[in-house]
């Protein structure tokens, strides 16, 4: 006898719930057969992240996929951007390869800007020919979100040859333009770009959709954006998916798409169109070979105790039990990825900045947003050197190139709040050189140092304390047990705040500050960025 799944069916295509028995023959739904019986348990689609980069969980992505299944989702849409400026195609076979280890179902894409943009050093550089022969490969189901939105709207010949390729093969392509409207993203649509999770606002997001957009609500670990955009799944069912973008492991711990869920039914939004928005919109964007809870579907399944928390009782891929009542029914991989980058010390004096006037151009940042914000303001001069000022919440931040020996990038930020020490990073959007932030160039100097010596990794320091999460995967993830590296990220997070941090997700957040493709200012390991003009800037004012 075929096994039998029984519970209460959430019919997302007649909008109905009602009890019935499932039986599954060779990976596949057979009959749904709607029964008298009670039950208790409630049966869905097994849910979809439509646009995640694996590599911000600093899990592998067989590490990854335990903690997936544990809430309930069966498959992911990625997008290898990380590693592919780290390592290029090398690092993007890694995570194909790795992902094959674990049921859940991965989906990569072939990424559209290594680098993100000329004016950082990143690892690896993949061109338009790179690009295309990627998307020839039947493991690769979309080309990666549009970054250069620029290059799109003045035609840039390298962008639109990774576009058209893409066009060819009939693969999607995702997009990246975060205020972007009016005549400018009429180009950026008729270019060909179907998708994008960067809205500002919800009259941004409604021009998109009208437009022929698909939009993609993001409740990730940096930029959190669902209570502002969830009206949108009720008014354009059809048109909303949901994604997380970048999940830190201690977030992954508490939840993932099922959260998004909760949320979602708290908002009043209908649980017909809520459950469509994770399961069948990304299913048919992409054309992915995932079930729809239909008879033929894969049996790609996720029971849950109610409709209110979405508690996942158990989750099913191709038909077999992959989670079940606390536990994952399989391990993650252990396989290894090599990178060595060359090791260097930087000093101090290498951090010091020459009072060149007597205002400065500070990047503000705002907790739970991508996007910055540019201060002027008087400089703290000291002995003729510009310099932290704990005091004013102003601090320094810092870009080292990791890949060769270039000058230190210096500049200023407000909003991070730290008192005193340095937090650093080599998880640094796109380029991941090494970031950070500090309150005084001794203790940058020994945090940047520190990730350095690891060969990635995070940290956070004080006068009297040092804590250490060592990424030895590309600088960006690693193979330790999922559950250990969530406690030690969770311990690096609270120290980061014992220090002064005000934002919900330091580490998170310090990661964003080098992406120059989120306005307003930037930097990159060349040099402070205006990203509305798209160019270098000043630090100094006058």
């Amino acid at each position: 006898m075929p096994p039998v799944i029984k519970g209460n069916v959430v019919d997302v295509f007649r909008k109905r719930i009602y009890p019935a028995e499932i039986s599954i023959t060779k990976g596949r739904i057979g009959k749904i057969v709607e029964v008298r019986n009670r039950f208790p348990d409630y049966i869905l689609p097994g849910f979809i992240d439509s646009h995640i980069h694996i590599e911000s969980s600093m899990l592998s992505p067989s590490g990854f996929a335990r903690f997936a299944v544990r809430h309930g989702t069966v498959a992911v849409v990625a997008d290898p951007h990380e590693i592919a400026n780290v390592a290029g195609i090398d690092g993007i076979d890694y995570m194909i390869e790795d992902g094959k280890a674990v049921p859940l179902k991965y989906f990569f894409g072939a990424p559209s800007c290594v680098p993100a943009t000329d004016f950082d050093n990143s690892g690896a550089r993949l061109d338009s020919k790179d690009v295309r022969d990627l998307l020839k490969r039947g493991d690769i189901y979309f080309l990666s979100e549009m970054m250069n939105f620029p290059g799109v709207i003045n035609g840039d010949s390298s962008v639109m040859e990774k576009i058209i390729s893409a066009q060819k093969l009939k693969k999607p392509v995702d997009g990246h333009a975060p205020g972007l409207t009016g005549e400018d993203l009429k180009k950026y649509i008729g270019a060909g770009i179907t998708t994008d999770h960067e809205c500002l606002t919800l009259e941004e997001a409604e021009e998109k959709i009208r437009a022929g957009m698909k939009i993609q609500i993001r409740e990730g670990s940096a930029a959190r954006s669902f209570d502002l955009f969830c009206g949108l799944i009720d008014r354009f069912p059809e048109s909303v998916m949901l994604c997380s973008d970048d999940m830190h492991p201690d977030d992954l711990v508490e939840g993932y798409i099922n959260k998004m869920l909760a949320k979602g039914v708290k908002n009043g939004i209908s649980i017909y169109n809520l459950v469509r928005a994770a399961t069948v919109n990304p299913v048919l964007h992409y054309s992915l070979p995932v079930g729809m809870l239909r008879e033929g579907d894969y049996a790609d399944l996720v029971i849950v105790k109610d409709l209110q928390s979405f508690e996942v009782s158990e989750t099913l891929i191709n038909g077999k039990a992959v989670y079940r009542k606390g536990s994952a029914y399989f391990h993650s991989g252990k396989k290894r990825f090599g990178k060595i980058f060359p090791i260097r010390h930087i000093k101090p004096q290498e951090i010091e900045t020459i009072a060149r006037g007597k205002k400065i151009r500070i990047i503000e940042v705002r907790d739970g947003e991508l996007y910055t914000v540019e201060k002027i303001d008087f400089a703290t001069i000291r002995d003729g050197f510009a310099v932290a000022d704990p005091e004013r919440d102003i601090c320094k931040i810092v870009v080292v190139n990791k890949y060769q020996h270039k000058p230190v990038s210096k500049g200023f930020i407000v909003g991070f709040g730290l008192i005193e020490g340095a937090i650093a990073s080599s998880v640094a959007h796109d380029s991941h050189n090494i970031v950070a932030v500090g309150t005084d160039d001794t203790l940058i100097a020994e945090a940047v140092n520190t990730v350095l010596d690891m060969g990635g990794g995070l940290t956070a320091i004080s006068s009297g304390k040092k804590l250490k999460l060592k990424l030895e995967i590309a600088g960006l993830m690693t193979n330790q047990e999922g559950d250990s590296i969530a406690r030690k990220y969770k311990e690096l997070d609270e120290f980061a705040k014992e220090i002064g941090s005000r934002l919900t997700a330091p580490f998170m957040s310090l990661s964003f500050m080098s992406l120059l493709v989120i306005p307003e200012l930037k930097i990159s390991d060349k040099g402070l960025f205006d990203v509305n003009k798209f160019s270098f800037t000043s630090m100094f004012v006058e």
